[in-house]
């Protein structure tokens, strides 16, 4: 099959450099990771560009780009961290991708992740299968590592890197109720008082390989819009994910096992940063369209929580 990437991206002899490939997050970093094994493969790029990232961020992150072993990983001061200050890294490259501050830019806001990225490395994102634009490059570089939990449990993953994309206490108590009516539970979250001897408080993991088992194993992830979306996939599990602040086409459209729930809110689409608490409290309000009445929820939820039943 023969794919169309930008002539100036086509392979030469020195290194591509890309800056701040592919973000501070662990799930953009997975999404990310996954356009750069596809502009290898189609020849848009040669063989192991080299990312220019920043210095201490979340082990897991920093995790994730070491079990990457199709790029090169060197040190993007701090002092560059924007695009606002120039970047000429050391020695000779065929070319410099600059996506210092990529959350920022309105085309980030508006469209599928994975086609973002694509563009920014050459590749036209139309002419790539669905199957391709999945996070297929992640599980063959893990050893998932198996948790200590019942087997067949159900995942529930409240809490994002940021409190805008957080699922509210009273929605996470309300979906590890039905889920306890299925199988076991297993939460990221805090289990409700009244249920925290029948839930598994899941700890944080200390290694890339223990947070993928802990997806792996589970037989259904329900989460908000977080990374975890994003590994479900990799490792083909089924997921329900909801989003407060983006289309769920912009993360999860390619994701053939994932069901996205988007959130009717006032605030605008694609919103990456809160601006102040009143954000913070807009965002939490689009989980409660019907105030306490939470038929909304079982009626996304229980089908899947039947469907995995079976």
């Amino acid at each position: 099959m023969g794919y169309a990437c930008d002539e100036a991206a086509k392979p030469r002899s020195a290194p591509i450099g890309i800056l701040n490939g592919f973000g501070r997050t662990l799930g953009d970093g997975i999404v990310g990771l996954q356009a750069l094994s596809v502009a290898i493969l189609v020849g848009a790029l040669p063989e192991r560009p080299i990312l220019f990232r920043l210095p201490n961020l979340p082990a897991m992150v920093r995790a994730i780009y070491a079990v990457a072993d199709f790029a090169e990983t060197r040190t993007l001061p701090w002092d560059f961290a924007t695009n606002e200050c120039p970047f000429e890294p050391d020695g000779p490259f065929a070319r410099v991708i600059d996506m210092r501050d990529f959350a920022f830019d309105p085309d980030f806001h508006g469209t599928a992740m994975i086609d973002f990225f694509l563009r920014k490395l050459g590749v036209q994102p139309g002419l790539i299968p669905a199957s391709r634009r999945r996070n297929t490059w992640l599980a063959p570089r893990v050893l998932p590592v198996a948790p200590d939990a019942p087997a067949g449990y159900i995942l529930i993953c409240p809490k994002a890197s940021m409190q805008l994309r957080d699922m509210p206490t009273e929605i996470h108590a309300h979906i590890v109720r039905k889920a306890l009516d299925v199988g076991p539970v297993v939460t990221q979250g805090h289990a409700p008082g009244a249920l925290v001897k029948n839930v598994v408080h899941a700890a944080p993991c200390a290694t890339l390989g223990a947070l993928c088992g802990l997806v792996r194993g589970a037989r259904l992830v329900v989460s908000t819009d977080t990374a975890m979306v994003h590994l479900a996939d990799a490792f083909d599990v089924p997921c329900l994910a909801f989003f407060p602040t983006h289309r769920p086409e912009w993360r999860v459209r390619d994701y053939p096992h994932c069901q996205g729930i988007s959130l009717p809110g006032r605030l605008p689409l694609g919103i990456e940063f809160a601006r102040g608490p009143e954000d913070e409290q807009l965002a939490r309000s689009a989980w409660f369209p019907d105030g306490n009445d939470f038929g909304w929820l079982d009626r996304v939820m229980i089908p899947m929580l039947e469907q995995c039943a079976r």
